[in-house]
């Protein structure tokens, strides 16, 4: 691609991850000015997470796929001399136009680290915006889930990729989806044994999924080798893969000791009876991702929900070129759909090239869309062949926590929920503090409107982070994710006067 001659586009990315990465790359490119952002020190997200400088790594690739590639363009972008690399940059507000102005929301940051005192504020107001920023695990609750020794395998992966720190001597991983696999490998090789990776879903269901609409060209083929390696090295260690079981419980004194195993059904209700303890020191669990709308919807994106029967699940809405609903805002990678590393490259690369200005029609594009358009019939199958049962809420007890932040159990739920008194999304915040807590719903948001989906006829089913009346202008009702501070702020550092485009010109 060529950049013809115009003038410097100014382009903002949120996300150094691996859509974040290939956007700026793109661009830059096609001639713009770019600013990338991200919260940690170093770009790369949970699929590059890289070992801190002063570790001095001799093999930084190892636990990496497609590091060469990574970094080859990691250097480009942060050594180019149109790009600004703001680490340790947290976006906490996006401050959307008056009605009638077409451009982007002006970008509210604070630099400096996250528990850091001297933190500036700095206002940027781009000609596009590109939003990358990725996703986090999803956790079902299940009893003893809120015990010590209890890790999102995302948490588990980032201390083995980030630290080299080994999180239990005799782990379980559970949970459904192929990100299993690359944990489980992740803790070998920093020394935990494995002693069982568990996937929820049955084998049928797995390869049904998988296997439908074979007639169609098979994206991503590349995975088909690292699944080939993480089957090798299990084998090699002889670790067992299960299907259709699940850790439905986790039991200790003060930590986790044991955790509870039982077989599941298709629709992930327990089959009575199989149920086996495991002694183990941690357990690492995660039930497919939650894509981090918070900064979509405060830039007025439209969201999308492939599935009615599941209100928390959604998406940003993007057409052909990554564009959202909002003028001059791109969307690329998780937040538009979960379809992996290949896919987030990809729409990156998409969205930053036409977000800095490149032509619409160049012809590198094309190839591009096409295997996007494969990528995406990816993410179809990843959803079929890993669903998320609708009977996992009989695992739960009514003591058992739902809401971390906050200790609000199951049975509370219930019982608010059948309250009439209660019955709003209001209601259920205010009366069981679900969603309130520091992580404001991000953990439990999905899973509280889930198990509320169910609730008697006149109970809400949207999830109790936000109401109808509190729903950003033409965004759906039922979103967790309307958050007007993304992130938090000190009262001294909104207080302060912001540092403007302007002002870092002069």
């Amino acid at each position: 691609m060529s950049a013809g001659a115009r003038a410097r586009t100014r382009v903002v990315v949120v996300g150094a991850v691996l859509a974040g990465l290939a956007a700026a790359a793109a661009a830059l490119r096609a001639g713009a000015a770019v600013t990338l952002l991200d919260a940690a020190e170093r770009p790369g997200g949970q699929y590059h997470r890289m070992l801190p400088d002063a570790y001095a790594a001799a093999h930084p690739e190892r636990l990496h796929h497609g590091w060469r590639a990574f970094d080859r363009v990691r250097r480009h972008v942060l050594t180019h001399p149109r790009c600004d690399w703001w680490p340790e940059s947290a976006v906490w507000s996006l401050e959307r136009p008056d009605p009638g102005e077409e451009r982007p929301p002006r970008v509210h940051v604070l630099r400096g680290p996250a528990d850091g005192a001297g933190r500036e504020r700095h206002v940027l107001e781009p000609d596009a915006l590109v939003l990358a920023p990725g996703a986090h695990d999803r956790v079902l609750p299940f009893p003893g889930w809120d015990l010590p020794g209890v890790y999102t395998a995302g948490a588990a992966q980032a201390l083995a990729k980030g630290e080299r720190l080994v999180v239990g001597d005799r782990v379980v991983v559970a949970g459904s989806g192929p990100f299993l696999l690359p944990v489980a490998a992740s803790l070998l090789e920093t020394g935990s044994r494995v002693a069982q990776v568990l996937e929820a879903n049955t084998a049928a269901t797995v390869l049904r999924g998988w296997g439908r609409r074979p007639w169609q060209p098979a994206a991503q083929a590349g995975k088909a080798a690292e699944l080939a390696e993480y089957t090798a090295l299990l084998t090699r260690r002889r670790v067992p893969y299960r299907f259709g079981r699940a850790v439905v419980e986790a039991r200790g004194d003060g930590r986790v000791e044991e955790v509870v195993t039982a077989r599941l059904r298709p629709d992930w209700s327990v089959v009575p009876g199989t149920e086996r303890a495991v002694p183990v020191d941690a357990v690492c669990v995660s039930h497919g991702f939650t894509p981090q709308l918070e900064l979509p919807v405060a830039a007025g994106c439209a969201l999308r929900r492939p599935d009615p029967a599941s209100p928390a699940e959604a998406y940003v809405e993007v057409d052909g070129d990554q564009r959202t609903t909002s003028p001059g805002v791109y969307a690329a990678g998780e937040i538009t759909g979960i379809a992996g590393a290949p896919a987030a490259r990809t729409e990156g690369l998409i969205a930053g090239w036409l977000a800095g200005g490149g032509a619409p029609d160049a012809p590198e594009l094309a190839p591009l869309r096409r295997r996007r358009d494969r990528d995406r019939l990816f993410a179809e199958r990843l959803a079929a062949a890993h669903p998320i049962g609708a009977a996992w809420p009989g695992w739960l007890r009514p003591d058992t926590v739902v809401c971390r932040c906050e200790e609000t159990t199951y049975g509370a739920l219930r019982r608010a929920a059948g309250d009439p008194a209660a019955a709003t999304a209001r209601g259920l915040k205010l009366g069981t503090r679900a969603g309130l807590g520091p992580c404001q719903a991000r953990i439990c948001g999905p899973t509280v409107a889930q198990l509320l989906a169910g609730t008697p006829a006149g109970a809400p089913a949207e999830s109790p982070a936000e109401s109808p009346a509190e729903s950003a202008p033409g965004l759906p009702a039922a979103t967790p994710h309307h958050r007007p501070l993304a992130q938090p702020i000190r009262l001294g550092e909104l207080a302060r006067p912001p540092i403007t485009d302007a002002e870092r010109e002069h």
